[in-house]
């Protein structure tokens, strides 16, 4: 930028013009220099933001699960050759090239596993035994990687640190287990019907089983010594049938075949609570201070808990996706997602077009992705709270079966690769 300088201003006699100051030569190409060197200068004192960005060697086919205390590698399934479950540290804050391996364990050669995650000092894989097909715990040493024990049916962490197998099967032969986590000794077992099995939690343990017998005897057994608390008969006279089972805080609820309307019981002493009309009830889950139940064609209607009064009720074709706090994540078609009240049901925002990630931990914010043309993967926070989304990255080269545990994110690379990124928050 040029100077011009004026000069002292001075009272000069009218008749002569004031002098002019010589023009300060070079001072223009001078000053334009010294601007580019201070911008340089600013350039190169700026540091430049890298994304922290770690690769988790994953072998074709493998398959990577994001957890709070590491990630673990389960090999693809194969009729020759050595197959390993693989368990890696999570990198720190500045990311790395390569996660390190903390230890890997011998698997069957065959058999999908479904997911992985850690409790109590072990790593819990949940597959499918090939033989029976029925889906089967395997316990690790979380440190060591030695295996504990491998037992029917999937984990449910239960009071006193303790752990339940729930075994679910078609033929009517499943069982409810209770198992001494560090040996795998069975500490006693129930028989269960198929499709009828329901837990309550407290403080997100398993302090009681509901089980729904097809003669409509209603059975609620202690958790953790195995003992009968309570029996209800629903169905009256010599019946037997099918009936669902869910239980949502403290309410038991059931649909009698054939009936229209959602009948609730309270729990520990199985009184009836009310009758409320709902039909084709797929689920229930609390939303706000009401109960949310969906449709099984897709539906949202919320009831009054206390008393089975319906609030509001909206036939679809929206279906409920998520809650958090008094804000339902709702989908319609072709993956859009909407925002809106569950004390009222009315809209609050549109989201747009995403595809949800899996959350490692519930409290987590809810993240969406969303590929481009051009081969890159966007990634937003959902925030259903203030109703909008906020792009946190544009990764390139992914293609996405994407999990998060806050600020991590484990996704599958287009070259079949896998890698953690730390995302900006």
């Amino acid at each position: 930028m040029s100077i011009i300088e004026l000069g002292e201003i001075r009272d000069e006699p009218q008749s002569l013009p004031p002098a002019r100051p010589p023009r300060a030569a070079g001072r223009p190409l001078r000053s334009v220099a010294v601007l580019l060197l201070a911008l340089v200068t600013l350039a190169g004192a700026t540091p430049v933001v890298r994304r922290a960005v770690t690769s988790v060697p994953t072998a074709p086919g493998a398959s990577a699960y994001l957890t709070e205390d590491g990630i673990v590698v389960v090999d693809a399934s194969t009729p020759t050759g050595d197959r390993y479950l693989s368990v890696y540290d999570q990198p720190g804050p500045t990311g790395g090239d390569v996660v390190r391996r903390r230890w890997r364990a011998p698997l069957d050669r065959s058999g999908d596993f479904v997911t992985v995650w850690f409790q109590r000092g072990m790593v819990l894989a949940v597959g499918v035994n090939v033989a029976s097909g029925v889906l089967e715990t395997t316990a690790f040493d979380a440190e060591m990687g030695q295996r504990r024990w491998r037992h029917p049916g999937i984990a449910q962490r239960a009071t006193d640190g303790g752990m339940l197998l729930a075994n679910d099967t078609e033929d009517g032969l499943g069982t409810v287990s209770r198992v001494e986590p560090d040996t795998g000794r069975l500490l006693w077992s129930v028989p269960v019907p198929f499709g009828g099995t329901g837990f309550h939690r407290q403080d997100g343990q398993v302090d009681q089983v509901v089980f729904v017998q097809p003669t409509g005897e209603v059975q609620v057994y202690d958790a953790d010594t195995g003992d009968l608390l309570h029996s209800v008969d629903t169905l009256p006279g010599d019946r037997s049938a099918f009936q669902r089972v869910q239980v949502v805080d403290d309410l038991v609820l059931l649909v009698p075949p054939g009936s229209t309307e959602l009948v609730a019981f309270r729990l520990p002493a199985m009184q009836r609570a009310w009758t409320s009309p709902a039909s084709l009830v797929a689920w229930a889950v609390p939303c706000a201070d009401l109960l949310c139940t969906v449709q099984q064609t897709g539906g949202i209607q919320t009831i009054d808990p206390a008393t089975g009064a319906v609030r509001w009720s909206d036939p679809g074709p929206d279906t409920l996706v998520d809650v958090r706090r008094d804000r339902l994540l709702v989908a319609a078609s072709e993956q859009r997602y909407a925002v809106r009240d569950a004390r009222t049901g009315r809209g609050r925002a549109e989201l747009g077009r995403w595809q949800l990630v899996d959350q490692v931990r519930r409290e987590d914010e809810l993240l969406g992705v969303r590929p481009t043309p051009d081969g890159r993967l966007v990634v937003a926070e959902l925030d259903l709270t203030a109703g909008r989304t906020r792009i946190l990255d544009v990764l390139p080269g992914v293609v996405g079966g994407c999990q998060a545990a806050s600020p991590v994110l484990l996704c599958r690379r287009l070259d079949g690769s896998t890698a953690l990124w730390r995302l900006p928050r």
